[in-house]
């Protein structure tokens, strides 16, 4: 009884885990990656819509490239990780993304 219980609990567990929408997963990737809080939430919400869900992942690996001694990361230092992907539309709507999220 006791092993059936600590594997409703672990599956439990694992259930949540993978509940993270894709937006929450690009806005903590970009945040990760540096980014600002405000514009991490802003591109994510336009983005998701936007992206396949391979794109988006491809994004939100950007976190792993992150100096740990550089504070924020700007939005033309993003854009030339971006721009390292190989990916015009991730590209584009990255780029647009920016532009629009800086200025609100």
């Amino acid at each position: 009884m006791l092993k059936r219980l600590a594997l409703i609990s672990v599956l439990g567990a694992l259930t949540l885990a993978g509940c993270a929408t894709p937006e929450t997963r690009l806005r903590t990737g970009l945040i990760d990656a540096g980014l600002s809080q405000r514009v991490a939430g802003c591109m994510a919400e336009r983005m998701v819509d936007r992206l396949s869900l391979l794109q988006l992942r491809r994004i939100g690996s950007l976190a792993s490239l992150k100096d740990k001694n550089a504070s924020d990361l700007t939005l033309n230092q993003f854009l030339h990780k971006v721009r390292a992907l190989k990916d015009p539309e991730i590209l584009s709507v990255t780029t647009s993304s920016a532009a629009v999220c800086a200025f609100q």
